[in-house]
């Protein structure tokens, strides 16, 4: 994608990967608004970047949704860049009781988030000469991590919708990218600084490198032994890499 001269809204832009990608953007002289639930992290952002903008809107309700892309729409008629990074991440036991309240967040934030929020604003990307959708997925959309299964699978489907989309969207000027994270040091689930944990900084310096690229898929370097489809031993990969974690569990 082109890293300049947009109108750039990014959902769960008030902390984390999604705070990272808006000052990133921010001091390469976009218009960024950032959306998310918590009013008061919002304006923290905001006020730590001077020109930078806000909306607060639940991303897991459809009528916040439309609220928010009705004021998109009316705000900024040259927005050209979604970026739907907003994603939660409870832990679970896909080999127990799964609570369905939880489960159901999850695929709204996850999942159902992204195509409800691209659906009520891709007519006005299409306006636009040149348009990007950026869906921020997982390394577990490759490889499931078995104890955050339903997290793991909202990101899997993600995957395969942005592949979708991207290729009904082949003949307009809104191109679909993706980036999928490995683990980063964040608060999606505890920041500790583990050293297993790639740093927020590296991290969104890979990314911004790489958006600048063609790929449909911008994935950094800790990411590639994991993206290659394991084909048949696909089983032995997962099963591998959830022992490798159990051993050492990530810190909660």
């Amino acid at each position: 994608m082109q890293l300049t001269d947009n109108t750039i809204f990014i959902t769960g832009g008030a902390s984390g990967i999604g705070r990272g990608l808006a000052e990133a953007f921010h001091k390469l002289g976009n218009t960024v608004i950032i959306g998310g639930r918590r009013q008061a992290l919002l304006d923290e952002v905001v006020a730590a970047n001077p020109g930078m903008q806000a909306i607060a809107f639940d991303v897991a309700d459809p009528a916040s949704i439309d609220a928010a892309a009705a004021t998109l729409k009316a705000r900024y008629p040259g927005l050209n860049v979604l970026v739907n990074n907003a994603g939660i991440m409870p832990f679970d036991d896909a080999s127990g009781h799964i609570d369905d309240e939880v489960a159901r967040r999850i695929l709204d934030t996850n999942l159902l988030g992204p195509i409800r929020l691209t659906s009520a604003l891709i007519d006005l990307l299409k306006q636009q000469p040149r348009a990007t959708i950026l869906h921020n997925t997982s390394v577990l959309a490759y490889v499931p991590l078995a104890v955050t299964a339903v997290y793991s699978a909202s990101k899997a489907a993600l995957h395969s919708y942005a592949m979708s989309q991207r290729f009904m969207l082949r003949e307009t000027s809104v191109r679909v990218q993706e980036i999928a994270p490995p683990w980063v040091d964040t608060d999606l689930v505890k920041k500790s600084g583990d050293p297993r944990a790639m740093p927020l900084d590296a991290f969104i310096a890979q990314t911004m490198a790489r958006l600048a690229s063609e790929d449909e898929e911008i994935i950094v370097d800790a990411v590639k032994p994991l993206r290659d489809n394991p084909g048949a031993k696909e089983h032995a990969l997962v099963n591998g890499f959830n022992a490798a974690l159990i051993a050492h569990p990530i810190p909660v």
